[in-house]
C-alpha cells in the first residue's frame, strides 16, 4: 500500500517552473472506469433516453471496441444523439453527474500528484478525448485550469450533432499538447504525461518523460519493453473478495465492541468505563480490519483541554472509526437522525450517548442538541461534530454550520479542530467498501471561546474554517468557481 509521499517523490525532486509540463489523460488515469459509462447509466436512470437510443448507441460502442470504428466515427455517431439539446442544460447535467458518480472515482493517489506538480508551479493540464462536460468539473475539484478535450459543435445554445475538429484524441493530443507548450513556455522534452491507453501512444512518445498509470495490458507490455516506470492504483475500481468481507466485519464490530464492555458494567456498576472500553476497542479492532493506517500531527492537543467540542471534517464514513481512534474515551457525539434505523447499531450508538438530530428541522435539532450542555458541563465529556454536517463529495471543505459554535460557547469549553487530510481516500461519499489506507491528521491547538458571543458567532465561525483551509491547503476563495482555461482547436 503506498503513501501519498511514496506516489510524488518522484515530482517533488523537480525543479519548480512552467518549463515542466504535467499532461493528464481522464479516463482510466484521473478516475477509474470511464465516464461515458457514468454518463449513460444516469441518462438511463433519469428516462432521457428512449429504447431505441439505447441500442443504437450500444451497438455503435460495440463497432467501436471491435474496432470497425474509429474514434473520430464513434464521436460523430454519439454527438447525434445530443443533437437539439441545449448546451447548458447538458452541462449542468454533467456537473450533476460529476457529485453522483465521477467525483468519487478520482483516484487519490492520482490526485496527490496533480497537487503536487501544481504545488511545483508546472504547466499541469488535463489532455482527453472526452468532452468538456465530462471533464471539466472534475477539472476544477482538481484545481486543473487547463483543459484540452473534444469538443461538440454548439449554435444558439443548441448541440447540432456535429463534433469540431480537429478531435483530441491519438495526434490530435500531441497538437493539443505543443499548442499548451508553446502558450506557456513547457518543454515537452522534460514534460509528463499520464495515460492508461494505448490510444495515447503518440503522446507517451513525444514527452521526455512518459508515465503510464494503471495500463492496459497492451500498454504495460510496450512499457516493459521500453523501460517506462508503471503505477498501478488500487484504491478505487473493482473491490476484491477482501475488500467485501472486510467492509461486512466493521458493522460487526461495533456489535461486539460494545457486547464486551457489558461485563465491565454489570460488574463495576459503571456505565462509563464500560463505554469507554467498548469505545477503544472498537476503534483498535475496525482500525485494524479497515486497514486503517493514521499518520496524526498534534496528537497533544486531544489531551490538554477536556470537555471541548471536537470539530472534524467529514468526508467519509471512516471518519467514525478515526474520531473513535483519537479521542478513545469521555464523548459524545452528534448524528443524523437515520442513524437511529439501522437495526442493532442504530440503538447501541444511541445507548453509547450519540445525540440524533432532525436535519430538516432546524429548531428541533438546536433543542435536542441543548442536552449536550449538561453532558459537558455535568458529566465532563466532550463532543465530537462536524461543522459541515453531512459528508463532502471530495476532499474539498463545505460551509460550515453554526451548531458547534453555539454549542462550545453555551457549555464555557474550548473547540479542538481536527483536521482529516484524506479519509475519502479509504471511502468515498457514496461508495460501500472500505479499502486500506494512511489518512494524515492534523489536531490544531484548542480555540478559546470564553471571549465569545452569539452577535460575533458569523467571525468566529470564518476564523475557524480559515483554519481548516490553510492546513488543508485549500484556497480561501474556494467557495467560488474559477474559469478554465479551456484551449479550443
Amino acid at each position: 500500500m503506498l503513501s501519498h509521499q511514496d506516489v510524488i517523490a518522484e515530482i517533488l525532486d523537480l525543479p519548480d517552473g512552467p518549463e515542466i509540463g504535467a499532461f493528464f489523460d481522464f479516463d482510466g488515469t484521473i478516475i477509474s472506469g470511464y465516464s461515458a459509462i457514468a454518463f449513460f447509466k444516469e441518462q438511463l436512470k433519469r428516462g432521457h433516453m428512449s429504447p431505441r437510443d439505447v441500442v443504437e448507441l450500444i451497438s455503435v460502442m460495440a463497432s467501436f471496441g471491435m474496432g470497425i470504428l474509429g474514434f473520430p466515427a464513434l464521436m460523430l455517431a454519439a454527438s447525434q444523439f445530443l443533437r437539439g439539446v441545449r448546451e447548458d442544460s447538458y452541462a449542468a447535467f454533467g456537473e450533476e453527474v460529476f457529485r453522483s458518480h465521477i467525483a468519487r472515482q478520482i483516484y487519490p493517489e492520482t490526485r496527490a500528484m496533480v497537487k503536487a506538480h501544481l504545488q511545483k508551479g508546472h504547466t499541469v493540464a488535463i489532455i482527453s478525448s472526452a468532452t468538456p462536460y465530462q471533464v471539466e468539473p472534475a477539472a476544477r475539484d482538481l484545481d486543473i485550469e487547463n483543459v484540452l478535450c473534444t469538443y461538440l459543435q454548439v449554435e444558439n445554445g443548441e448541440f447540432t450533432g456535429a463534433v469540431v475538429r480537429p478531435i483530441c484524441f491519438g495526434p490530435g493530443k500531441v497538437l493539443a499538447a505543443e499548442s499548451l507548450s508553446q502558450k506557456y513556455g513547457a518543454d515537452l522534452d522534460k514534460s509528463f504525461f499520464y495515460s492508461d491507453s494505448t490510444d495515447d501512444i503518440e503522446l507517451l512518445e513525444r514527452v521526455g518523460n512518459p508515465r503510464p498509470l494503471n495500463p492496459s495490458n497492451k500498454l504495460r507490455a510496450i512499457s516493459e519493453r521500453r523501460g517506462w516506470p508503471v503505477r498501478r492504483f488500487a484504491s478505487r475500481g473493482r473491490p476484491t473478495p477482501t475488500d467485501w468481507v472486510r467492509t461486512a466485519m466493521v458493522p460487526a464490530t461495533l456489535l461486539g465492541s460494545f457486547m464486551s464492555g457489558l461485563p465491565i458494567w454489570a460488574l463495576s456498576g459503571s456505565k462509563r468505563d464500560a463505554l469507554n472500553f467498548s469505545m477503544s476497542v472498537f476503534a483498535d479492532v475496525a482500525s485494524a480490519l479497515i486497514g486503517l493506517n493514521l499518520s496524526i500531527k498534534g496528537e497533544h492537543h486531544l489531551w490538554s483541554h477536556r470537555p471541548a467540542v471536537f470539530l472534524f471534517n467529514h468526508q467519509s464514513n471512516v471518519d467514525m472509526v478515526i474520531i473513535a481512534r483519537l479521542l478513545r474515551r469521555d464523548i459524545s457525539g452528534v448524528g443524523k437522525k437515520e442513524i437511529g434505523d439501522i437495526p442493532l447499531i442504530g440503538r447501541v450508538l444511541e445507548f453509547s450517548g450519540v445525540v440524533l438530530i432532525d436535519r430538516k428541522d432546524t429548531q428541533r435539532a438546536i433543542e435536542t442538541m441543548g442536552s449536550l450542555v449538561d453532558t459537558m458541563r455535568i458529566e465532563g465529556k466532550s463532543v465530537c461534530m462536524s461543522p459541515e454536517g453531512t459528508r463532502s463529495i471530495t476532499p474539498r471543505l463545505a460551509p460550515f454550520k453554526k451548531g458547534a459554535f453555539h454549542l462550545a460557547i453555551q457549555a464555557g469549553v474550548p473547540i479542538v479542530p481536527i483536521v482529516i487530510q484524506n479519509s475519502s481516500d479509504i471511502m468515498p461519499k457514496g461508495e460501500m467498501i472500505y479499502r486500506p489506507a494512511t489518512v494524515e491528521v492534523e489536531v490544531l491547538p484548542p480555540v478559546d471561546t470564553s471571549g465569545w458571543s452569539v452577535e460575533t458567532i458569523d467571525e468566529h465561525v470564518a476564523s475557524v474554517r480559515n483554519m481548516y483551509l490553510e492546513a488543508l491547503d485549500q484556497d480561501q476563495s474556494a467557495d467560488t468557481v474559477k474559469p478554465l482555461r479551456v484551449v479550443k482547436k
